[in-house]
């Protein structure tokens, strides 16, 4: 049996986790220092670097800080920012999760800030010792999935291999997420074709069609030199392998940051801004579409990968699902799941989809990912603007379980 944190929103985490948030750079190398004091792997650091106010980061935040896997949240403030910080720290309060804000120039700068911050820290894991432990099932977990240093293998073995997982979880009653509509350029009108709607069906083309007016203005796409060195030719290629995560579930709506679906099924979240572009490429690296994904509320992200990827991600586990045989032998210790025996002939999509969905079930039981176990906790939130989801966009409405 499964056993979660049981959260005041009817919510369960499958981790505990103490989140140390700073609200601007300033304040960065202070938080960074009271993570480090603390010396364990289930006290993260996240932030947002900006000085200027940003509903999209204020939202992002938010929403990181009350998800299911955090217990308790230190905000750290140099004090002069733009941030909101006494919003931050309402919308953490009312949760009922411990609390606490440090100002930086109220607390007489750099090392007492430390020390007052290790102390916060250590109170705080006293009092999650408390937290109720609930039985957790597949049904209460967000699984999100996202790609990063794609090659040739990636479209053949892992992605396909997590549509597979997708469409166990969608059945067995999970909330499974897919993203940035910048690497779905090409296959929107199949996604169009498994809405559950045809006006959802207009809406995800309308993303997809955004997010190429997006890239065409911004002079650059999503493919990088890594993607064609690993034999992959144009975007609508890496489009189609990106896509076979999604499996082939119907799907039953569209998500922005921050959103929670809210029921069980399939979603696309749209990762790429509205408006005219303002603040540059969509999403400067994986682990941007992954604080994404973390905020609509995935408990646990696939990440799937052909060249090779080390990161992991504060606040949720990452599953790293190798497609290429080769980059699985140069990097064992950085995969969970070895895809390229697929390739190899040594394993099908479907036995392959079966061994992620029971990672899946160990991770959120509590083992521990291989980059939870290696430290990673990398984590990035910038400028973007976003603009709510229209009804198209969520026709399903029944309340979650």
């Amino acid at each position: 049996m499964m056993l979660g944190y049981q959260r005041s929103d009817g919510r369960k985490g499958i981790r505990n986790v103490i989140v140390v948030a700073y609200l601007v750079e300033c304040a960065h190398h202070v938080a960074r220092r009271i993570v480090d004091v603390s010396a364990d792997m289930d006290v993260h650091l996240i932030g947002f670097p900006g000085c200027y106010p940003n509903e999209y980061s204020l939202r992002m935040m938010k929403s990181l800080c009350v998800h299911p896997n955090v217990g308790g949240v230190l905000i750290v403030s140099l004090g002069c920012e733009g941030f909101n910080r006494e919003g931050l720290q309402a919308a953490v309060a009312v949760t009922g999760r411990p609390v606490d804000t440090l100002v930086i120039q109220e607390r007489g700068g750099t090392a007492s800030t430390i020390a007052a911050g290790a102390q916060a820290v250590a109170a705080m894991k006293a009092s999650l010792a408390e937290v109720p432990r609930v039985p957790i099932g597949l049904e209460d977990l967000i699984i999100a999935t996202v790609c990063g240093g794609s090659d040739g293998t990636s479209g053949l073995t892992a992605n396909p291999a997590v549509g597979k997982c997708f469409d166990r979880l969608v059945a067995l009653g999970s909330t499974c997420i897919f993203e940035e509509t910048g690497e779905l350029i090409g296959c929107e009108q199949i996604m169009a074709g498994r809405a559950v709607t045809p006006a959802l069906g207009e809406a995800i083309q309308a993303c997809v069609a955004k997010a190429a007016h997006y890239y065409t203005v911004m002079g650059y796409g999503s493919f990088a030199p890594g993607n064609a060195d690993g034999g992959l030719t144009t975007q609508e290629e890496k489009s189609m392998g990106a896509y076979a995560k999604s499996g082939d579930s119907p799907i039953s709506g569209v998500i922005k940051p921050g959103d929670i679906p809210p029921s069980n099924g399939l979603y696309l979240l749209d990762v790429v801004p509205d408006g005219e572009p303002r603040f540059g490429f969509p999403n400067i690296n994986d682990n941007a579409e992954i604080a994404e994904l973390i905020a609509c509320g995935a408990h646990i992200t696939l990440f799937t990968t052909g060249r090779g990827s080390v990161v992991g991600s504060a606040i949720s586990p990452v599953i790293k699902i190798c497609a290429n045989p080769d980059t699985y032998k140069r990097m064992p210790d950085d995969m969970d799941i070895d895809a390229g025996r697929i390739l190899n002939g040594d394993a099908t999509l479907d036995e392959v989809g079966g061994e992620i969905l029971a990672e899946i079930i160990a991770v959120a039981g509590g083992a521990r990912s291989v980059s939870e176990l290696l430290g990673h906790q990398e984590f990035i939130l910038t400028y973007k603007s976003f603009e709510p989801v229209g009804p198209a966009c969520l026709p399903v409405q029944a309340r979650r379980a």
